[in-house]
């Protein structure tokens, strides 16, 4: 029931989207982007800290909802699943100077999809259970959240 692309300007829950495919929607989403590691240099290191060698770099998703489940990929690298807070993988040997293609696909449960169908005719539901969709269900936030940042360990 979601749409085939939409486009996010900041990272914010699926269910503030206007589009009801949106707000609505349970699956997978996958959020891409370019990213340059402008600050830390060509060596990703930071200022002032040029004598001191990086050891790690870490990207930090900031929050993933509703499961909290996501998969990072950089630069073509499948860099893991996370599921947990802190949400952070290392891109040490993935990451480069600039031109980084961040790829995270971002999966949620069913709940939102059953609250978009619960007033719905039968005939125009996208699911169907033996589930009791209860009134006072509210949407729950979902999708990825952030703040993303990248983070230097020496």
């Amino acid at each position: 029931g979601g749409p085939e692309s939409v486009r996010f300007e900041k990272l914010v829950s699926w269910t503030e989207r206007p589009e009801e495919g949106t707000r609505f929607y349970s699956g997978k989403a996958v959020y891409r982007t370019t990213f340059d590691l402008t600050e830390a240099g060509g060596d990703a290191r930071g200022p002032g800290s040029a004598a001191v060698p990086v050891t790690r770099l870490a990207m930090d998703l900031g929050v993933v909802k509703d499961t909290g489940i996501a998969r990072v990929r950089l630069n073509g690298q499948d860099l893991g699943i996370v599921w947990c807070p802190p949400f952070r993988v290392d891109i040490s040997k993935a990451v480069k100077s600039a031109g980084n293609e961040l790829e995270i696909e971002v999966v949620n449960s069913w709940r939102n999809r059953l609250i978009g169908d619960r007033d719905q005719p039968a005939d125009k539901r996208l699911t169907k259970t033996n589930i009791a969709v209860r009134k006072d269900w509210k949407p729950v936030e979902s999708g990825l959240l952030g703040p993303m940042r990248v983070m230097v360990e020496e």
